[in-house]
């Protein structure tokens, strides 16, 4: 049936246009945007899950600025401690240099105050964006952290990750709190010089481990002196208010005490008195120091506590390398969490793009098809429309 009226040839046509337009509106939508998923209701899932990752990525942007500021810091601290312990190494040398007889340790002296002063100058130094590592509170209560990762786990709950740096008295150059902890400031304690001897009891030898002494060890505590000689062995002995020591060696005095009768070989014959090694006169586990290192001062030092100085400050240089050593390998984990994360930033680009970028090929070709579509939706629209003209032949 024609009718004038309804034209059901222009209304199919008109609502395919309807449809190839639409489609073209979403296809060019695609093109100027790059999206394939744009809002939620291009593709509700994908479109949640690229909005959750964008913000992660968002995230992790974050944790590396902050790597980047926690490397800086981590950096300042290792090159302050570097190079505070090439200073340190250098008053070891004068140390050991003011032992050698007639040494004018007060020069020396001088030369170790201009290195505790470098010491100083480099410890407020290094400092970065206010916080100072070397120059702190040495409680061991100050914790400190560089932002390493944020991480959402498989139930997504979210959290930051960090790496900690604990402050405390063997990291610490100088004590802030007054309470000279500082690898610098404080006064360590050092093990007493010991030797072994071989013992001989009734044709029995056994070592032992005792205190060992200098001549100046004991001349600093008044000691008196006697030699003897018997059978062409000359031997001394020292007294130090009643203790006695025998000297086994040419640098070495040990604790002596009288062995007649006992079966033990003695050392010297001390008119018809015999001394051997008093074998209990184990070294003392902890001899503190004279002083710490940013309170040395050698002038009128004995030879015995120069020694015991020495000792410390080669503690100091152990605990210096070992927070140095520290230092380094939490540089190293920051470099390498700062390319993992870069990487992982990147890896979450790619995903997120997986879901919603818009095929541009693609979208190219289905365009041009679309824009043929419409071109013959128009001429289809445009015969339909021409039906009802022609009714009008009909009456001529």
């Amino acid at each position: 049936m024609t009718s004038i009226l309804t034209n059901g040839n222009a209304m199919a046509a008109l609502s395919t246009l309807r449809s190839i337009s639409s489609n073209m509106e979403d296809t060019q939508n695609r093109i100027s945007s790059g999206l394939r998923v744009g809002s939620a209701s291009d593709n509700a899932a994908y479109w949640s899950i690229a909005t959750t990752m964008r913000s992660d990525n968002m995230a992790l942007s974050a944790v590396q600025d902050a790597l980047g500021l926690g490397a800086a810091k981590v950096d300042t601290a290792y090159a302050g401690m570097e190079s505070a312990i090439e200073v340190v190494k250098e008053i070891k040398a004068k140390l050991v240099a003011a032992t050698e007889d007639g040494v004018d340790k007060g020069k020396i002296q001088e030369e170790i105050n201009q290195l505790k002063d470098q010491l100083t100058s480099i410890a407020s130094a290094a400092s970065f964006s206010g916080e100072n590592w070397l120059q702190a509170n040495a409680n061991g209560s100050v914790t400190k952290s560089v932002v390493a990762s944020f991480v959402r786990d498989d139930k997504g709950n979210v959290s930051v990750k960090k790496v900690d740096y604990a402050l405390n008295g063997g990291n610490v150059l100088f004590d802030t709190s007054g309470g000279n902890l500082g690898i610098l400031d404080k006064t360590y304690n050092v093990s007493q010089k010991s030797v072994t001897v071989s013992v001989n009891t009734d044709g029995v030898a056994s070592e032992h481990t005792v205190a060992a002494y200098s001549v100046d060890d004991l001349i600093a505590q008044n000691a008196t002196f006697t030699t003897n000689t018997v059978a062409g062995k000359t031997t001394q002995l020292a007294d130090v208010g009643g203790t006695f020591y025998v000297k086994i060696d040419e640098n070495n005095w040990v604790e002596a005490m009288d062995v007649t009768g006992t079966g033990q070989e003695a050392v010297h014959d001390e008119g018809g008195v015999y001394y051997g090694v008093d074998t209990g006169a184990g070294p003392a586990t902890a001899v503190a120091a004279p002083s710490s290192i940013a309170n040395i001062n050698i002038v009128g030092m004995s030879s015995t506590a120069l020694d015991a100085l020495i000792s410390g400050v080669d503690a100091a240089l152990t605990d210096m390398t070992s927070a140095a050593a520290d230092l380094g390998s939490i540089g190293m984990r920051i470099d390498m969490q700062e390319e993992f994360v870069k990487k992982l930033s990147e890896s979450i680009d790619k995903g997120i793009g997986r879901l919603v970028d818009a095929d541009m090929n693609e979208e190219s070709t289905r365009l041009k098809a679309l824009q043929t579509q419409q071109q013959l939706a128009i001429q289809a629209l445009s015969i339909a429309n021409s039906d009802s003209q022609n009714v009008l032949s009909l009456f001529r």
